[in-house]
């Protein structure tokens, strides 16, 4: 009889959303729960441009993930239409994960998103304290406890206040078990092999901006936009020997960016161009011959116009 009831309790599937200030783990913190590469993670604040849906596939729930982009205080036209995408993204999804780094210190940024986490009632909120791998235990207290007070400051009930580490993958499964039960009874929302949503061009774009941004760090910070021109697979290849041809362009805001995307001899777009093929080439699942052209789109990040042509 009982093996009977377990087997009808009924299946859960809803919309979770990370938010947190910039580079707070919430990109890492989907990747692992995931547990394939979904969402572009780069120690580089504000890199997810783009809502990035994971799927957690359970037996008895599925569990998509929304990435959102960091929330900040706006400072150009991209900045501003950010924040619009992650507020929409919080009035629509079924429970809310607050990241909170163990290794900071809860400063005017973790109370601003707060501040904003307080006047959306009915959404139940987990507070997930991320990268507990780089701290110790009484710090890690502290951090809680300081959490629960900020709770209680702005009349936020948290569901729950959890502490995982997506790099050590600790807890990271019992995130996903508490999260599940705040899930209103559905059936599957998605096929059972999909992982995410996002379309296939929209994440190769991603990819080649990831691996763009990695040696460039300081010297570029957030004005390279890529954009997938086609995908096409090559006509004279052999069934059993499938190529795909990605053409795509790497959009910077000044001529002068253009040296230093390209690098001496072309060497950096090189490495550009193989790094993310590999990463290509494991999501799409077949060959990649990748070609990559360095175009000026001017001051793109305040012109609506050529925002809109990139995508945002």
């Amino acid at each position: 009889m009982s093996a009977r009831t377990d087997s009808s309790a009924p299946h859960r599937a809803g919309f979770a959303c990370f938010v947190g200030r910039p580079n707070a783990g919430k990109s890492t913190l989907t990747n692992a729960l995931v547990g394939t590469k979904v969402a572009i993670t780069s120690n580089r604040p504000q890199t997810t441009r783009h809502t990035v849906r994971g799927i957690v596939h359970r037996p008895e729930a599925q569990l998509v993930l929304v990435d959102t982009p960091g929330l900040h205080k706006p400072r150009t036209l991209l900045g501003e239409r950010l924040n619009d995408v992650v507020r929409t993204t919080w009035a629509e999804v079924d429970v809310i994960g607050f990241c909170l780094p163990a290794d900071q210190k809860l400063g005017p940024g973790d109370r601003y998103i707060a501040a904003e986490l307080a006047g959306i009632k009915k959404t139940p909120k987990v507070a997930v304290v991320t990268k507990t791998d780089l701290v110790d235990s009484k710090a890690l207290a502290e951090q809680l406890l300081a959490i629960d007070r900020l709770g209680q400051d702005l009349g936020i009930e948290w569901a729950e206040i959890i502490p995982v580490s997506a790099v050590g993958d600790k807890q990271v499964g019992l995130l996903a078990d508490l999260l599940v039960p705040l899930l209103p009874e559905s059936p599957p929302l998605y096929p059972e092999g999909d992982l995410t949503d996002e379309p296939e061009q929209v994440m190769v774009a991603e990819l080649i901006r990831e691996a763009a941004l990695e040696g460039v760090r300081d010297e570029l910070p957030h004005s390279i936009a890529v954009v997938v021109e086609e995908m096409i697979p090559r006509g004279d290849r052999p069934a059993d020997k499938p190529l795909l041809d990605i053409h795509a362009n790497v959009y910077i805001e000044r001529p002068s960016q253009k040296g230093i995307i390209i690098g001496p001899k072309g060497k950096r777009l090189k490495e550009v161009g193989t790094k993310s093929r590999k990463h290509i080439e494991a999501l799409l699942g077949t060959p990649v011959f990748l070609d990559l052209h360095v175009k000026v789109a001017k001051d793109w990040q305040r012109d609506p116009k050529q925002l809109r042509k990139l995508g945002f």
